[in-house]
């Protein structure tokens, strides 16, 4: 899947030395298959070579302007790539397949969201903790329109990404649609480096112990194991996987970290190729706890994510609690080296299944227990220009009702109309701030009225999800 998490990113691939290690079919296996007789087929016949020749010395020789030759390789392999339509399937150029592997690798330059492409649109998988993306409020399944005034519509996956990237501390206007609201919102990032810490841990007083996996990197997996080591260490009594706005990562990764929970020879995944033959990968190495886990996800938790949740909530009696995940079940393989110029390929090689044999591809895993979010966890964003007031209608005035009511205030409607009860509860707001009491939503207001709200986010008290998951643990 490619992101826009730097530049790119990919969730469930499989990295080159795991591929190659033999774990899964091996790519030199492949290659060494497709010699002899065999080959020929995998490569253009004279009329195939001839036909692209033949444009290609056309463009050279009649096109009105100069093109570089690469340009015009680079659009003939993205072509094919776009051809098979499969938006995790793509074509990278030298410049933004080096940013692929820095984002694999956990350490990137952007706004911090992975996007994917369906139906012709370009759709946010998920905001990375901590990012520019989450702190504006974009959210999974947000529809990107335009990008600082440049429309998206039409642009394949690579070319979106492209204008959604640029260098630290610029800024993006990025207009989207959000389900459930009329008009499109607009939000200003600033973009900055990300050094995506993937494991963070905390040990509640009660003994329920939350760790949260942001990503799944190259460097996880040791990070997971050594706050798994460290509260059990301190008397863990239950365990909370939080994997909520997690695009997913790098398979073996998410398989070491599943099996750790897993009895010993339970199937962790099948992956599923073009031939119909399976693959199973087994646990080994670890146990199956004699603690409870839970799983929290929403539907910005995708690919590896999901096999984590599948993987422990059908092998190993982990409830998963929260919103339907995202629903991405398969898998690519990066091919750089056949290129030979830096450049590569991310191609869908296969479809992942849980240990049941379920294929979740834009179904998503379905929680034991639904938890819906707050709607002060999805409200969009204000851009105050001119002053809300009374008797006006719009987005902006159901997102201050919709926060408002959330922090007490109770403005009695959150359908956008700016009634007379609205106007007291911008006053109570208003005084309580210090701020002139007018009952007007001016630029000031909202931006203290947003503070208050990423206040209390980031209360754990307020989390619903994550209370609902320590309480599921506790009884068990």
């Amino acid at each position: 899947m490619v992101t826009i998490i730097a530049s790119v990113l990919v969730t469930m691939t499989l990295a080159d030395q795991w591929m190659q290690g033999g774990h899964q079919r091996s790519s030199s296996a492949v290659v060494a298959a497709a010699a002899g007789d065999d080959q020929a087929r995998y490569q253009l016949n004279a009329d195939e070579l001839a036909k692209l020749n033949a444009v290609l010395e056309l463009i050279e020789t009649k096109y009105y302007a100069d093109v570089e030759r690469e340009e015009l390789l680079d659009g003939a392999v993205s072509g094919m790539m776009s051809a098979l339509d499969d938006p995790y399937s793509v074509y990278m150029e030298k410049e933004v397949a080096q940013h692929f592997a820095e984002s694999i690798e956990g350490s990137f330059t952007g706004i911090g969201a992975e996007v994917t492409k369906e139906d012709g649109k370009i759709i946010v998988v998920s905001p990375i903790k901590g990012s520019p993306a989450e702190r504006s409020g974009l959210l999974a399944k947000d529809v990107l329109i335009s990008i600082n005034g440049v429309s998206l519509n039409g642009l394949n996956l690579q070319e979106a990404v492209t204008k959604i990237r640029g260098p630290k501390g610029t800024k993006a206007k990025i207009v989207v649609q959000r389900n459930g609201f009329a008009e499109p919102i607009q939000l200003v990032l600033i973009r900055e480096d990300i050094d995506v810490e993937t494991v963070h841990s905390t040990m509640r007083p009660d003994g329920i112990g939350v760790i949260e996996i942001r990503q799944f990197s190259l460097n996880t997996s040791k990070r997971f194991k050594e706050e798994l080591v460290k509260l059990e260490g301190e008397g863990l009594k239950g365990l909370v996987l939080d994997v909520r706005n997690n695009p997913g990562g790098v398979l073996p990764i998410v398989v070491e970290i599943s099996q750790l929970m897993m009895k010993e020879g339970s199937t962790v995944v099948q992956v599923e190729y073009r031939d119909g033959k399976r693959d199973k990968t087994l646990a080994k190495g670890g146990s199956q706890k004699d603690y409870p886990i839970a799983v929290l996800t929403n539907k910005g938790s995708a690919s590896a994510s999901e096999i984590l949740a599948g993987a422990l909530q059908e092998a190993a009696g982990a409830t998963v609690i929260g919103e339907q995940s995202f629903g991405k079940g398969t898998v690519q393989v990066s091919y750089n080296k056949a290129l030979g110029d830096g450049s590569l390929v991310k191609m869908t090689i296969a479809k992942w299944l849980t240990p049941n044999g379920n294929w979740i591809h834009k179904k998503g895993i379905t929680p034991n227990q639904i938890v819906d979010p707050p709607d002060m966890y999805t409200v969009a964003r204000m851009n105050v220009q001119e002053p809300l007031k009374a008797d006006s209608l719009s987005e902006q005035v159901r997102s201050a009702q919709i926060m408002l009511h959330g922090l007490g205030f109770e403005p009695s409607r959150e359908d956008g109309y700016f009634d007379t009860e609205t106007v007291e509860a911008v006053k109570k707001f208003q005084a309580q701030h210090q701020l002139p009491a007018t009952g007007e939503i001016d630029a000031k207001t909202a931006v203290l009225l947003e503070q208050a709200v990423v206040k209390w986010i980031q209360n754990k008290e307020n989390d619903a999800q994550l209370l609902e998951a320590v309480k599921a643990v506790s009884r068990k």
